[in-house]
């Protein structure tokens, strides 16, 4: 069992539920210790910080914020490091998925797309480098295969994530040779969950994504987990890459 001292600390934002949750299963499940950011998932996030405690004491976080308050990003970062006393990952996985047909859109609407996909992880990023440069650690931003090629009715969404994956270039030049910055886009992975009914997919369209990938079938949590863990762990000569997990759904129209 690794000791908490020696274990990297990883900061995961929207770590409660879903992708983020099963990505602090596996990294804990390596030794390392997770600062485990949630918003309003409260309940979620202190069953999933009991369940890993009772594996390795000492070794769960829990950090609750707004990431549209982007004043107290820099509090947020310095709670995480100060938990362990230092801080090796960054994790940006929180997000906000709803479509916004043109003729919909609204500065709301804006706002509640741009902040978590692309504002909040700029600004994580910039206060959490200098920590990450002393650990020589690194930055993993979870993009979306739609960053390139856009999903329709999802226009906002589409340019954040855009955005988002050229925040992850950009980091690596700025950042590197210190800090390695690089990027998972998922493809058919979890169905959405939102708060807007019209976001949610029919068994039709469901069935549809799935025929165009080129394995045929819809993917795992665990598949990104696992990548994330590679770009953590063994992609010591990578930066500034964007991995498509996505069961090859981008070689087709």
């Amino acid at each position: 069992m690794v000791e908490s001292k020696n274990s990297k600390v990883v900061l995961i934002t929207g770590a409660a539920q879903r992708i983020g949750a099963v990505t602090a299963r596996l990294l804990h499940s390596l030794g390392m210790n997770i600062v485990l950011h949630y918003r309003n998932s409260e309940q979620a996030a202190r069953e999933l910080q009991n369940e890993l405690l009772q594996i390795r004491g000492d070794s769960i976080s829990l950090l609750q914020a707004d990431l549209a308050e982007i004043d107290k990003l820099g509090k947020v970062v310095e709670s995480a490091a100060s938990v362990w006393g230092r801080l090796d990952v960054l994790i940006n996985n929180a997000s906000s998925f709803y479509p916004t047909p043109i003729g919909s859109i609204t500065e709301e609407s804006w706002d509640e797309l741009i902040i978590p996909n692309l504002k909040a992880p700029l600004f994580l990023s910039q206060a959490a480098a200098p920590l990450l440069k002393l650990q020589s650690g690194c930055i993993v931003n979870i993009v979306d295969i739609h960053a390139e090629r856009p999903l329709k009715e999802h226009t906002v969404y589409s340019m954040a994530k855009a955005g988002l994956g050229m925040l992850t270039k950009s980091l690596a030049r700025e950042l590197g040779p210190e800090v390695r910055v690089n990027g998972v886009a998922p493809g058919a992975i979890l169905w959405p969950e939102s708060d807007h009914q019209k976001g949610e997919l029919s068994v039709e369209m469901k069935n549809e994504i799935i025929s165009r990938t080129a394995l045929k079938r819809s993917g795992t949590p665990s598949d990104i987990a696992r990548t994330i863990q590679f770009l953590i762990e063994d992609a010591n000569y990578m930066s500034g890459q964007i991995l498509k997990v996505d069961g090859g759904r981008t070689l087709t129209n």
